[in-house]
């Protein structure tokens, strides 16, 4: 007989520990301290309440969870002493027939991972979609976290042991993450096509961009939307209301790509929301209003050195100039779209109404590890961060390393390091403020040479603009000084100077209570990575909501990940949020 929530929440304590005896391994403590939960409101509920449970325990309780799962492919594999659960997932992962030199680099990497960190290593063999992992993608995950400190790895077991109850759990409630099974298999057809081989690579109007572009486009038809791809690209799918004269709520994301990127970054915030849509559609569902999803051409800027190219075009801020720019080829934006077959005549004609416009809603990867810190699978976003970004320029004198004493010289990249450890005190200040120095180099430098030049960025973002501008003025200030006592010329040039975005109080709350409905604490944060929706946010009011990115919250990564069941939690929000979208009063 299937197991049902109702049964867990109604069934005696006994009961429920039995029933849940192998979700978490060898651990029957866990679910005894979740009972007194009870009732949960949804599985959600269930898999959060479980996880606390184990966050919240002493270190002690902690290692004993851990230890208490076998060595992937180790003895206990090797004698038949598994779980059934255990066995059954590492078979999965085809653990069960490695060749004689995977079993001796597992084991040795077993052996090496117990003696440095005094616990197993712990992963989740069936992966982020749940069809498992290959067992060159374990080894090299093995490998990769083998250098993390032992803190990390505490918490990352612990979070790869929830996952693992995750998945089990969904077995045992027969329950599947249609909405993410569907989001992660999209991801991987799109995620196939690159510019670069290798690697995930999709530049404004390449042949894996169009590609993207008409592959989306078929699924927005499919999901029973109008669709068109306009003059910059954008492809732009109506989920029409039966009121003709309704107003329209806005959502999307960019599928343009930064150089060897993720899968996830701007891809999930369209095919969640077509995902949904080819639900309501197959239900024979309206909403009250027309639902648009815009599948944002260009937001990174790798092929032309232009971002927000395609939401710029949807707000009426297009830069018609930007066409006359050249790629690394010499081939300007103006060619690159007539080749593609675009109307550059048209883009003025992109331009939204902000008076047909609710608002606009994207839902992204939140591409950090909040989140994840916080065993939270999303998060409602307050402001996405402005930006002030510089580039720097210091003139000392290029002398001889052996004979010019320390006293006396002007070494620019002594004033360069000064500069970047200010700017690490500085942006530590306050909580949503950053300060990065990403580009750092001594132009012709020499092994023997005190370097007379040092070329430097600056990439300062908080979440309001009083906090990045006060911390804008000190840093400006204390490169004068520190360049001042040490004889140091400076030139600084504003690249960039981006306003942040606060998201709109009333849309963030109809966010939080969808997000509460599904069992999730309505968790609140900034955003220090930009968005399309800073764009949108000149054309109406905006909100986001992150999903939960693994593997230490890395982005603009192959390694950027996330699982099918957050992207799942995700998308049953947004779907909520529609069904109970009011309008701004």
């Amino acid at each position: 007989m299937t197991t049902t929530l109702q049964h867990l929440n109604s069934c005696t304590a006994t009961e429920f520990v039995e029933i849940l005896h192998g979700i978490y391994e060898h651990s029957p403590w866990i679910p005894q301290r979740a009972a007194t939960q009870r009732p949960f409101a949804s599985l959600t509920a269930l898999k959060l309440a479980l996880q606390g449970v184990a966050a919240n325990a002493t270190e002690d309780e902690q290692l004993g969870l851990i230890r208490a799962h076998p060595e992937l492919a180790g003895k206990a594999a090797i004698a038949g002493e598994l779980t059934k659960e255990s066995t059954g997932e590492q078979a999965k992962a085809g653990l069960n027939s490695c060749s004689p030199e995977e079993f001796a680099t597992l084991h040795k990497l077993n052996a090496d991972y117990n003696a440095k960190f005094g616990f197993p290593f712990i992963v989740a063999v069936k992966g982020p979609d749940g069809k498992g992992f290959t067992r060159q993608t374990i080894i090299s995950t093995f490998t990769r976290r083998f250098k993390n400190q032992r803190e990390d790895e505490l918490a990352e077991c612990l979070r790869q042991i929830s996952r693992i109850a995750e998945l089990r759990l969904n077995d045992l409630l027969s329950h599947t993450p249609h909405f993410g099974n569907t989001i992660m298999e999209w991801s991987e057809t799109i995620g196939a096509w690159s510019d670069d081989e290798g690697n995930l690579t999709c530049a404004y109007m390449t042949d894996a961009h169009r590609k993207t572009a008409a592959q989306l486009a078929s699924w927005m038809t499919d999901a029973g939307m109008q669709v068109e791809i306009d003059a910059v690209g954008n492809v732009v799918g109506r989920y029409l209301s039966d009121n003709p004269n309704a107003k329209s709520l806005l959502t999307g994301s960019h599928y343009d790509t930064v150089r060897n990127g993720g899968k996830y970054d701007g891809r999930e915030g369209i095919l969640l929301p077509i995902a949904i849509v080819k639900h309501l559609h197959e239900r024979g569902e309206k909403l009250p209003f027309h639902f648009e999803i815009i599948g944002f051409s260009e937001e990174e800027g790798v092929r032309f050195k232009s971002t927000f190219l395609g939401s710029n075009a949807i707000i009426g801020q297009f830069d018609l100039a930007l066409l006359d720019k050249t790629d690394a080829d010499g081939v300007t934006m103006r060619e690159a779209l007539t080749a593609a077959g675009h109307d550059v005549s048209q883009i003025p004609a992109i331009a939204r109404n902000p008076a047909d416009v609710l608002g606009f809603v994207e839902v992204h990867i939140e591409q950090g590890p909040v989140l994840l810190g916080r065993d939270l699978q999303v998060g409602i976003v307050t402001s996405i961060a402005g930006s002030s970004r510089y580039l720097v320029d210091l003139k000392g004198v290029a002398s001889h390393a052996g004979t010019t004493p320390m006293a006396m010289r002007k070494d620019a990249a002594a004033a360069a390091a000064e500069i970047v450890l200010y700017v690490e005190q500085r942006c530590g200040k306050a909580p949503s403020l950053v300060g990065t120095v990403g580009q750092l180099q001594v132009p012709n430098g020499s092994v023997n040479v005190i370097p007379g030049a040092c070329q430097l960025s600056l990439d300062i973002r908080a979440a309001d603009d009083a906090t990045r501008d006060a911390a804008v003025t000190d840093i400006v200030n204390a490169i004068a000084a520190i360049c001042q006592r040490r004889n140091i010329e400076v030139t600084l040039n504003r690249a960039v100077s981006e306003p942040a975005a606060p998201c709109a109080p009333w849309l963030m709350q109809q966010f939080a209570a969808a997000t509460e409905r599904a069992g999730v604490p309505a968790f609140e944060l900034p955003s220090g990575a930009g968005h399309d929706a800073m764009a949108l946010a000149k054309l109406t009011d905006v909100a986001m909501l992150f999903t939960r990115c693994g593997n230490g919250g890395i982005s603009h990564n192959p390694l950027e990940t996330m699982t099918a069941d957050d992207a799942e939690v995700s998308a049953q929000i947004l779907l909520d949020f529609l069904r109970h979208f009011q309008p701004k009063p």
